[in-house]
């Protein structure tokens, strides 16, 4: 489900930051489309508090029976991503984190065909619309973590960019206390069974209504 390779080619940012919880707007909750409805949801802990504490991880499961619903849940996060949004992808090889990103791309109207950043690391996609630029990192090669992720050279400004960061566990966390992780699982060995099951896990407080919004 992973689109092939392109080039190599070097293009390197600055260190995003995180979205300002009180200033991003309420996850709005889309129109009920062809995307995976939630299957199972869960919220884990918060600070201890009264009424109104804000977890802090909000959890979705949903199941993706193909590469189009893979892509069509893309396109239904798009309607709830907001400029300094990070969203970090996790699945083996062939798992659909390309396929997602490339829902997410046309969710949020941007320009150029989204595949597999490998050999650039990072690849930049302005709106065609007046909103966030999509900034698509692969992190697999960055062994440094953070202090590789903030000798990128990217011509955006990533508060103002949703970004999207495939093998970034253990690596960018460091970047925003608030992120969304996006895990896929697929079937294991040689199979062409096209199910996967997808894990939302919202942390912080803006990801608060998640659960809500993909209900």
């Amino acid at each position: 489900m992973e689109a092939p390779h392109n080039s190599p080619a070097a293009e390197t940012a600055p260190k995003p930051a995180g979205t300002d919880p009180a200033s991003a707007p309420k996850l709005a909750a889309p129109d009920s489309a062809a995307a995976p409805a939630p299957t199972a949801s869960a919220e884990h802990g918060g600070s201890a508090g009264g009424a109104g504490a804000v977890p802090e991880a909000v959890t979705v499961a949903l199941t993706v029976t193909s590469p189009e619903q893979m892509q069509e849940l893309g396109r239904r996060l798009a309607r709830v991503l907001a400029p300094g949004d990070l969203v970090m992808l996790t699945g083996e090889l062939g798992a659909g984190k390309t396929t997602l990103t490339r829902g997410l791309g046309e969710g949020l109207g941007v320009r150029g065909a989204v595949t597999s950043p490998t050999f650039v690391i990072a690849r930049v996609h302005p709106s065609l619309s007046g909103g966030p630029a999509l900034v698509h990192v692969d992190a697999y090669r960055l062994g440094g973590g953070l202090d590789e992720m903030e000798d990128l050279d990217l011509d955006v400004s990533l508060p103002e960019s949703v970004v999207v960061v495939e093998w970034g566990d253990g690596k960018v966390e460091e970047l925003s206390d608030d992120r969304l992780r996006v895990l896929i699982d697929r079937a294991t060995g040689d199979t062409d069974d096209e199910r996967r099951e997808v894990t939302l896990v919202g942390i912080g407080a803006r990801w608060a209504g998640l659960r809500e919004a993909l209900g």
